[in-house]
Protein backbone atom coordinates (compact mmCIF):
# COMPACT_ATOMS: atom_id res chain seq x y z
CA UNK A 1 0.00 0.00 0.00
CA UNK A 2 1.67 3.24 -0.91
CA UNK A 3 1.56 6.32 1.09
CA UNK A 4 -0.37 9.25 -0.47
CA UNK A 5 0.79 12.30 1.81
CA UNK A 6 -1.64 14.61 -0.25
CA UNK A 7 -5.09 13.22 1.14
CA UNK A 8 -3.98 12.78 4.49
CA UNK A 9 -2.70 16.41 4.80
CA UNK A 10 -5.93 17.82 3.15
CA UNK A 11 -7.79 15.88 5.49
CA UNK A 12 -5.87 16.86 8.47
CA UNK A 13 -6.01 19.97 7.83
CA UNK A 14 -10.04 19.96 7.94
CA UNK A 15 -9.06 18.50 11.72
CA UNK A 16 -6.41 20.71 12.83
CA UNK A 17 -8.87 23.78 14.03
CA UNK A 18 -10.72 21.69 16.39
CA UNK A 19 -7.18 19.40 17.67
CA UNK A 20 -8.58 20.01 21.45
CA UNK A 21 -11.63 18.54 20.93
CA UNK A 22 -10.15 16.15 18.36
CA UNK A 23 -7.38 14.90 21.12
CA UNK A 24 -9.87 14.57 23.94
CA UNK A 25 -12.06 12.42 21.63
CA UNK A 26 -9.28 10.11 20.37
CA UNK A 27 -8.10 9.03 24.50
CA UNK A 28 -11.47 8.60 25.33
CA UNK A 29 -12.36 6.37 22.38
CA UNK A 30 -8.53 4.82 22.93
CA UNK A 31 -9.57 3.96 26.81
CA UNK A 32 -13.09 2.94 26.35
CA UNK A 33 -12.10 0.38 23.80
CA UNK A 34 -8.95 -0.87 25.83
CA UNK A 35 -9.32 0.64 29.58
CA UNK A 36 -6.44 -1.46 30.46
CA UNK A 37 -4.35 1.20 29.02
CA UNK A 38 -5.89 3.75 30.92
CA UNK A 39 -2.70 2.99 33.89
CA UNK A 40 -0.16 3.91 31.09
CA UNK A 41 -0.99 7.26 31.47
CA UNK A 42 -0.54 9.99 33.84
CA UNK A 43 -3.93 11.27 36.19
CA UNK A 44 -4.02 14.64 34.42
CA UNK A 45 -3.83 13.98 30.32
CA UNK A 46 -3.68 17.97 29.52
CA UNK A 47 -0.31 17.91 28.25
CA UNK A 48 -0.82 14.40 26.91
CA UNK A 49 -2.95 15.65 24.49
CA UNK A 50 -0.74 18.36 23.41
CA UNK A 51 1.81 16.26 23.02
CA UNK A 52 -0.08 13.81 20.74
CA UNK A 53 -1.17 16.44 18.37
CA UNK A 54 2.12 18.22 17.96
CA UNK A 55 3.75 14.93 17.15
CA UNK A 56 0.82 13.69 15.16
CA UNK A 57 1.78 17.68 13.09
CA UNK A 58 4.90 17.05 12.56
CA UNK A 59 4.29 13.41 11.08
CA UNK A 60 1.97 14.30 8.87
CA UNK A 61 3.89 17.65 7.47
CA UNK A 62 6.83 15.55 7.02
CA UNK A 63 5.32 12.65 5.43
CA UNK A 64 7.22 13.56 1.53
CA UNK A 65 10.18 13.66 3.69
CA UNK A 66 11.13 10.40 3.68
CA UNK A 67 14.28 10.68 5.93
CA UNK A 68 12.93 12.99 8.53
CA UNK A 69 10.35 11.75 9.10
CA UNK A 70 12.25 8.24 9.72
CA UNK A 71 14.60 9.97 11.90
CA UNK A 72 11.99 11.44 14.33
CA UNK A 73 9.91 8.47 14.37
CA UNK A 74 13.01 5.98 15.03
CA UNK A 75 13.38 8.97 18.28
CA UNK A 76 10.16 8.44 19.20
CA UNK A 77 10.03 4.46 18.87
CA UNK A 78 12.65 4.04 21.24
CA UNK A 79 11.62 6.90 23.70
CA UNK A 80 8.10 5.04 23.74
CA UNK A 81 9.98 2.23 25.55
CA UNK A 82 9.93 3.62 28.95
CA UNK A 83 6.10 3.54 28.98
CA UNK A 84 6.44 -0.16 28.54
CA UNK A 85 4.79 0.07 24.87
CA UNK A 86 4.89 -3.11 22.90
CA UNK A 87 3.39 -3.61 19.45
CA UNK A 88 0.24 -4.62 19.77
CA UNK A 89 -0.31 -1.02 21.49
CA UNK A 90 0.03 0.18 18.14
CA UNK A 91 -2.80 -1.32 16.99
CA UNK A 92 -5.04 0.24 19.46
CA UNK A 93 -3.71 3.49 18.91
CA UNK A 94 -4.07 3.16 15.69
CA UNK A 95 -8.00 2.11 15.56
CA UNK A 96 -8.68 5.05 17.81
CA UNK A 97 -6.91 7.50 15.93
CA UNK A 98 -8.93 6.61 12.45
CA UNK A 99 -11.90 6.79 14.14
CA UNK A 100 -11.21 10.19 15.56
CA UNK A 101 -9.73 11.58 11.73
CA UNK A 102 -12.86 10.01 10.76
CA UNK A 103 -15.19 11.42 12.68
CA UNK A 104 -13.84 15.35 12.43
CA UNK A 105 -12.77 14.95 9.15
CA UNK A 106 -16.28 13.85 8.07
CA UNK A 107 -16.84 16.40 5.87
CA UNK A 108 -14.24 15.39 2.83
CA UNK A 109 -14.41 11.68 4.71
CA UNK A 110 -14.18 8.94 1.87
CA UNK A 111 -12.20 4.88 1.09
CA UNK A 112 -9.09 6.74 -0.82
CA UNK A 113 -8.77 8.92 2.31
CA UNK A 114 -9.25 6.35 4.97
CA UNK A 115 -6.65 3.91 2.51
CA UNK A 116 -4.16 6.86 2.75
CA UNK A 117 -4.19 7.32 6.67
CA UNK A 118 -3.91 3.80 6.92
CA UNK A 119 -1.08 3.32 5.07
CA UNK A 120 0.91 6.20 6.37
CA UNK A 121 -0.35 4.86 9.87
CA UNK A 122 0.99 1.43 9.28
CA UNK A 123 4.32 2.57 7.73
CA UNK A 124 5.05 5.16 10.94
CA UNK A 125 3.82 2.16 13.67
CA UNK A 126 6.38 -0.25 11.57
CA UNK A 127 9.28 2.41 12.00
CA UNK A 128 8.79 3.10 15.60
CA UNK A 129 8.00 -1.05 16.25
CA UNK A 130 11.35 -1.68 14.41
CA UNK A 131 13.55 1.27 16.00
CA UNK A 132 12.47 -0.17 19.91
CA UNK A 133 12.66 -3.84 18.96
CA UNK A 134 16.51 -2.94 17.69
CA UNK A 135 17.54 -0.30 20.57
CA UNK A 136 16.26 -2.94 23.37
CA UNK A 137 19.29 -5.29 22.18
CA UNK A 138 21.54 -2.54 23.45
CA UNK A 139 20.15 0.12 25.73
CA UNK A 140 17.88 0.41 28.66
CA UNK A 141 13.86 1.43 28.20
CA UNK A 142 15.26 4.25 30.98
CA UNK A 143 17.90 5.08 33.17
CA UNK A 144 17.79 5.42 37.13
CA UNK A 145 20.07 8.46 37.91
CA UNK A 146 20.81 9.91 41.39
CA UNK A 147 21.24 13.36 42.33
CA UNK A 148 24.83 14.36 43.08
CA UNK A 149 24.31 18.15 42.91
CA UNK A 150 21.80 20.32 43.21
CA UNK A 151 22.21 24.21 43.27
CA UNK A 152 19.23 26.80 43.60
CA UNK A 153 20.03 30.14 41.40
CA UNK A 154 17.05 31.60 41.80
CA UNK A 155 13.78 31.14 43.43
CA UNK A 156 12.46 29.50 40.51
CA UNK A 157 15.19 27.72 38.94
CA UNK A 158 17.72 24.66 39.62
CA UNK A 159 21.02 23.36 38.37
CA UNK A 160 20.62 19.69 38.45
CA UNK A 161 23.86 17.22 37.89
CA UNK A 162 22.68 13.45 37.57
CA UNK A 163 24.29 10.61 37.77
CA UNK A 164 23.10 8.01 35.74
CA UNK A 165 23.22 4.14 36.71
CA UNK A 166 25.18 3.44 33.56
CA UNK A 167 26.39 5.40 30.17
CA UNK A 168 23.38 7.48 28.76
CA UNK A 169 24.28 7.97 24.99
CA UNK A 170 23.46 11.79 23.63
CA UNK A 171 24.35 14.37 21.08
CA UNK A 172 24.91 17.40 22.56
CA UNK A 173 21.87 19.55 22.17
CA UNK A 174 19.97 17.02 22.76
CA UNK A 175 16.99 16.93 25.83
CA UNK A 176 15.77 13.62 28.11
CA UNK A 177 12.58 13.22 29.55
CA UNK A 178 12.50 12.95 33.41
CA UNK A 179 10.18 11.12 36.13
CA UNK A 180 10.49 12.22 39.48
CA UNK A 181 9.07 9.29 42.40
CA UNK A 182 6.71 11.91 43.44
CA UNK A 183 4.85 11.39 40.08
CA UNK A 184 4.90 8.39 38.64
CA UNK A 185 3.72 8.23 35.17
CA UNK A 186 4.53 11.77 34.76
CA UNK A 187 7.53 12.46 32.26
CA UNK A 188 8.62 16.21 31.40
CA UNK A 189 11.45 17.01 29.13
CA UNK A 190 14.59 18.93 30.30
CA UNK A 191 17.34 19.71 27.49
CA UNK A 192 20.96 18.30 29.16
CA UNK A 193 23.33 21.40 29.77
CA UNK A 194 26.71 19.73 29.05
CA UNK A 195 28.57 18.21 26.09
CA UNK A 196 29.20 14.20 27.16
CA UNK A 197 31.40 13.55 30.20
CA UNK A 198 33.81 10.89 30.98
CA UNK A 199 32.02 10.71 34.13
CA UNK A 200 28.59 9.77 33.22
CA UNK A 201 27.57 12.95 34.54
CA UNK A 202 24.37 14.90 33.02
CA UNK A 203 23.48 18.33 34.02
CA UNK A 204 19.89 20.03 33.58
CA UNK A 205 18.53 23.80 33.93
CA UNK A 206 15.20 23.08 35.17
CA UNK A 207 12.63 26.54 36.24
CA UNK A 208 9.57 25.89 38.51
CA UNK A 209 6.33 26.22 36.63
CA UNK A 210 2.95 27.45 38.06
CA UNK A 211 1.08 23.77 37.68
CA UNK A 212 4.19 21.73 36.78
CA UNK A 213 4.34 18.49 38.67
CA UNK A 214 7.84 16.85 37.83
CA UNK A 215 9.25 20.67 37.47
CA UNK A 216 8.74 21.93 40.72
CA UNK A 217 9.45 18.82 42.57
CA UNK A 218 13.04 19.03 41.02
CA UNK A 219 13.53 22.49 42.00
CA UNK A 220 11.92 22.99 45.15
CA UNK A 221 11.45 19.04 46.87
CA UNK A 222 14.15 17.48 45.30
CA UNK A 223 17.68 16.50 47.38
CA UNK A 224 21.14 15.42 47.05
CA UNK A 225 21.10 11.37 46.77
CA UNK A 226 16.90 11.35 45.61
CA UNK A 227 16.75 8.93 42.72
CA UNK A 228 15.14 10.01 39.30
CA UNK A 229 14.33 8.16 36.17
CA UNK A 230 15.39 9.47 32.49
CA UNK A 231 14.59 7.98 29.39
CA UNK A 232 16.61 8.29 26.25
CA UNK A 233 18.05 11.29 24.62
CA UNK A 234 16.14 12.61 21.59
CA UNK A 235 15.69 15.67 20.15
CA UNK A 236 17.65 17.29 16.81
CA UNK A 237 18.88 20.47 17.40
CA UNK A 238 22.43 19.22 17.14
CA UNK A 239 26.02 20.94 15.97
CA UNK A 240 26.04 20.12 12.19
CA UNK A 241 29.63 20.22 11.75
CA UNK A 242 29.39 23.27 8.64
CA UNK A 243 32.31 25.10 9.63
CA UNK A 244 30.23 28.15 9.50
CA UNK A 245 30.69 31.12 12.30
CA UNK A 246 27.72 30.58 14.69
CA UNK A 247 24.77 32.52 16.19
CA UNK A 248 23.27 31.26 19.33
CA UNK A 249 20.30 32.91 21.11
CA UNK A 250 18.80 31.55 24.36
CA UNK A 251 15.47 32.92 26.20
CA UNK A 252 15.43 31.15 29.85
CA UNK A 253 16.40 28.10 30.33
CA UNK A 254 16.32 27.35 26.78
CA UNK A 255 20.06 28.09 27.20
CA UNK A 256 20.67 24.85 28.34
CA UNK A 257 21.03 22.79 24.99
CA UNK A 258 23.19 25.82 23.84
CA UNK A 259 25.68 25.44 26.36
CA UNK A 260 26.14 21.93 25.31
CA UNK A 261 26.70 22.79 21.71
CA UNK A 262 28.94 25.52 23.53
CA UNK A 263 30.98 22.81 25.45
CA UNK A 264 30.88 20.49 22.15
CA UNK A 265 32.30 22.78 20.00
CA UNK A 266 35.20 24.37 22.62
CA UNK A 267 36.12 20.35 23.03
CA UNK A 268 36.23 19.72 19.41
CA UNK A 269 38.72 22.28 18.62
CA UNK A 270 37.05 24.38 16.27
CA UNK A 271 37.00 27.69 16.97
CA UNK A 272 34.43 29.59 14.72
CA UNK A 273 33.30 32.86 15.68
CA UNK A 274 30.37 32.39 18.47
CA UNK A 275 28.18 35.28 19.29
CA UNK A 276 25.66 34.08 22.29
CA UNK A 277 22.72 36.12 23.04
CA UNK A 278 21.61 35.44 26.61
CA UNK A 279 18.34 36.66 27.31
CA UNK A 280 15.84 36.67 30.49
CA UNK A 281 12.94 39.30 31.66
CA UNK A 282 15.53 40.47 34.43
CA UNK A 283 19.07 40.28 35.12
CA UNK A 284 18.44 38.16 38.67
CA UNK A 285 17.12 35.88 35.98
CA UNK A 286 20.23 35.24 33.84
CA UNK A 287 21.31 32.48 36.10
CA UNK A 288 24.27 31.31 33.85
CA UNK A 289 25.90 34.69 33.51
CA UNK A 290 28.43 33.80 35.73
CA UNK A 291 29.69 30.26 34.21
CA UNK A 292 29.10 32.17 30.30
CA UNK A 293 31.43 34.72 31.63
CA UNK A 294 34.16 31.90 32.14
CA UNK A 295 33.75 30.93 29.07
CA UNK A 296 33.92 33.72 27.40
CA UNK A 297 37.39 35.02 29.37
CA UNK A 298 39.03 31.22 28.10
CA UNK A 299 37.49 31.05 24.64
CA UNK A 300 38.40 35.02 22.94
CA UNK A 301 36.35 33.70 19.80
CA UNK A 302 33.02 32.78 21.84
CA UNK A 303 31.49 36.59 22.74
CA UNK A 304 28.02 36.64 25.10
CA UNK A 305 25.58 39.48 25.37
CA UNK A 306 23.23 39.65 27.95
CA UNK A 307 20.05 40.58 27.46
CA UNK A 308 17.06 41.79 29.47
CA UNK A 309 13.73 42.62 28.44
CA UNK A 310 11.58 43.60 31.65
CA UNK A 311 14.25 45.81 33.88
CA UNK A 312 13.85 49.60 32.90
CA UNK A 313 17.01 50.19 35.25
CA UNK A 314 19.20 47.44 33.86
CA UNK A 315 22.73 48.80 32.65
CA UNK A 316 22.82 46.64 29.81
CA UNK A 317 21.36 45.50 26.64
CA UNK A 318 17.49 45.93 26.53
CA UNK A 319 14.89 44.77 24.93
CA UNK A 320 13.42 41.42 23.18
CA UNK A 321 16.16 38.66 21.68
CA UNK A 322 14.80 38.78 18.56
CA UNK A 323 14.78 42.59 18.27
CA UNK A 324 17.87 43.12 19.62
CA UNK A 325 19.46 40.25 17.58
CA UNK A 326 18.94 42.73 14.13
CA UNK A 327 20.86 45.85 15.38
CA UNK A 328 23.89 44.04 14.61
CA UNK A 329 25.02 43.00 11.12
CA UNK A 330 23.48 40.22 9.20
CA UNK A 331 23.48 36.85 10.20
CA UNK A 332 23.02 35.39 6.91
CA UNK A 333 25.78 33.32 6.52
CA UNK A 334 26.02 31.96 9.97
CA UNK A 335 24.34 28.49 11.16
CA UNK A 336 21.73 29.58 14.02
CA UNK A 337 20.62 27.60 17.54
CA UNK A 338 17.57 28.76 18.79
CA UNK A 339 16.14 27.57 21.88
CA UNK A 340 13.74 28.86 24.50
CA UNK A 341 9.84 29.89 25.04
CA UNK A 342 8.03 29.28 22.02
CA UNK A 343 6.68 32.69 21.08
CA UNK A 344 10.38 33.44 20.93
CA UNK A 345 11.93 30.64 19.18
CA UNK A 346 9.26 31.64 16.33
CA UNK A 347 9.60 35.40 15.88
CA UNK A 348 13.61 34.89 15.62
CA UNK A 349 13.41 32.12 13.19
CA UNK A 350 11.32 34.03 11.27
CA UNK A 351 13.70 37.56 11.40
CA UNK A 352 16.57 35.04 10.30
CA UNK A 353 15.15 34.04 6.87
CA UNK A 354 13.73 37.45 6.26
CA UNK A 355 17.04 38.27 6.55
CA UNK A 356 18.85 35.81 4.65
CA UNK A 357 19.59 32.64 6.52
CA UNK A 358 18.45 29.30 4.99
CA UNK A 359 15.79 27.45 7.14
CA UNK A 360 18.32 24.91 6.89
CA UNK A 361 20.97 26.72 8.71
CA UNK A 362 18.88 27.41 11.46
CA UNK A 363 18.15 24.68 14.41
CA UNK A 364 15.60 24.88 16.77
CA UNK A 365 14.36 23.96 20.13
CA UNK A 366 11.51 25.12 22.80
CA UNK A 367 11.22 25.01 26.54
CA UNK A 368 7.99 24.68 28.46
CA UNK A 369 6.91 27.63 30.86
CA UNK A 370 9.46 30.21 30.47
CA UNK A 371 9.23 33.93 29.75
Amino acid sequence: MSLNPRLVKESFAVVEPVADKAAAYFYGRLFAENPHLRAMFPPAMDIQRDRLFSALTRIVWSLDSPGGMASFLGQLGRDHRKYGVVPEHYTAVGNALLATIRRFAAEVWNTEIEAAWVAAYTAAANLMIESARSDAGVSPAWWPAEVIDHELRTPDIAVITLRPGQELPYVPGQYVNVQTARWPRVWRAFSIANAPRDDNTVRLHVRAITGGWVSTTLVRHTRIGDTVTLGPAIGTMVPSGSGRDILCVAGGTGLAPIKAILEHLIDSGRRPDIHLLYGARTAAELYDLTDLRRMESAFPWLRVLPVVSEERGYAGMRGRLSEVMERFHSWADHEAYVCGPVAMVDETVRRLQRGGMPLAHIHRDTVEGDP
